[in-house]
C-alpha cells in the first residue's frame, strides 16, 4: 500500500510522493470534496490542483465521481485502474464520503490499494476521508454540506484505510482552520481516539509497512 497524506496540498516535499511512483504519468484528480461550492469556485478549486501536480511533470486529469453515482461499481473500478495514482483534493470530508461512497469508489479505491495497484495521494479532507470513523471532524466540516450538494444525509463512516485519524493543519498559523482542528486533536486525545497531527508543509508516507513523516 502507497499513500501520501499531506495537511495543505503537496506539502513541502513532493518529491516523496513522486518517489512512490514508477514513473511520472497520469494522475486522477478527485475534487469532489469541494462539491457544495458555486460552479465558478469549483471549477477554480479544480485547476489550482491541476496547476500543482502538472507542475511536478504529472499529467492530471480531473475524475468526476459525480459521473458514477448510482452506476454499477465496475464502472468507476475500470475508470480507477486506468491510473497509476490518484489525488484526492481537501474540501469538507463529509461531502467527499458521500461522492465515493455513491460512486462506489471507497470499494474500488481499497481494492486497489490491498493489490498494491495505484498510490493514493491527497491532502486534508482526501486524507482524513480514510480513518475508520469521522466523528469528531464535524467540529470543523459540516456535514449538513452534503445536503446542500446531493440533497442527501451525510454518513460518518471514514474508508479505514488506515488505522487513525489524519488531523491537518495543526500548529498552522496561516490556516484559517488550525485552531479547531487544534480542538478536534485534543478531543481525540481527550476520548482514546488514535490520531496524527500534520502541520502544513507536513506529508505521512506510507509504502508498505514503513512510515515516515516528512
Amino acid at each position: 500500500m502507497r499513500l501520501y497524506l499531506s495537511s495543505w496540498r503537496t506539502g513541502d516535499h513532493p518529491d516523496q510522493f513522486l518517489a512512490l511512483l514508477d514513473r511520472p504519468g497520469p494522475v486522477a484528480v478527485i475534487a469532489n470534496a469541494v462539491d457544495a461550492l458555486p460552479v465558478d469556485e469549483r471549477r477554480v478549486a479544480l485547476e489550482r490542483e491541476i496547476d500543482a501536480l502538472a507542475s511536478l511533470g504529472l499529467q492530471p486529469v480531473e475524475l468526476d465521481l459525480r459521473d458514477y453515482f448510482d452506476q454499477p461499481p465496475e464502472q468507476v473500478a475500470a475508470a480507477l485502474a486506468g491510473f497509476p495514482a490518484v489525488w484526492v483534493r481537501g474540501g469538507n470530508v463529509f461531502v467527499l464520503r458521500h461522492a465515493l461512497a455513491r460512486s462506489a469508489a471507497d470499494r474500488a479505491l481499497a481494492a486497489l490499494l490491498r493489490e498494491d495497484a495505484i498510490v493514493y495521494a491527497g491532502y486534508s479532507a482526501g486524507a482524513c476521508v480514510l480513518a475508520p470513523d469521522l466523528h469528531g471532524l464535524d467540529r470543523c466540516d459540516d456535514p449538513n454540506a452534503v445536503t446542500v450538494a446531493y440533497d442527501a444525509p451525510p454518513r460518518f463512516d471514514g474508508l479505514a484505510v488506515i488505522d487513525y485519524v489524519v488531523v491537518p493543519h495543526i500548529d498552522s498559523p496561516g490556516h484559517p482552520e488550525s485552531e479547531i482542528l487544534t480542538a478536534v486533536a485534543r478531543y481525540y486525545r481527550v476520548h482514546g481516539i488514535a490520531y496524527r497531527p500534520l502541520r502544513d508543509g507536513q506529508a505521512i508516507v506510507i509504502q508498505g509497512k514503513a512510515i515516515r513523516v516528512h
